[in-house]
């Protein structure tokens, strides 16, 4: 197959405990940003906002999965993210772990509102 051209042939991609946590994220987004359209973005899944601007990205890895929000929403939750490695903006999410739904649907929130109030752009 050649490069996923949406995010359920992106998911698809991946076997077991990897395609579970992607399909749970996946799922969590889709409740969290209705209004948010997906596309495939420099090759991972994104979320966009109705404005065009990319909201969050999720990306597949050999032992992880990354969420990736702007550098800014990963920073205002540092003290939840305490239990997980971070990047940038990024958090490294382990296979076989319980994927932190809440906090992950606040940081959404938070991502969301700081575009549309603060015009926070995507990196």
């Amino acid at each position: 197959m050649g490069k996923p051209q949406t995010i359920d042939e992106y998911i698809g991609s991946f076997a077991g405990e990897s395609r579970e946590l992607l399909e749970h994220v996946h799922a969590l987004a889709k409740e969290a940003v209705p209004e948010a359209s997906e596309a495939i973005k420099w090759g991972n899944p994104a979320w966009v906002h109705p404005s065009g601007t990319i909201l969050f990205m999720l990306s597949g890895h050999a032992k992880h999965a990354n969420v990736v929000f702007t550098p800014s929403t990963r920073e205002a939750f540092d003290s939840e993210l305490a239990g997980f490695a971070t990047g940038k903006g990024s958090v490294k999410l382990p296979y076989g772990q319980p994927v932190p739904g809440d906090l992950l649907r606040q940081m959404i929130a938070f991502r969301v509102r700081e575009h549309e109030n603060d015009g926070v752009l995507w990196m």
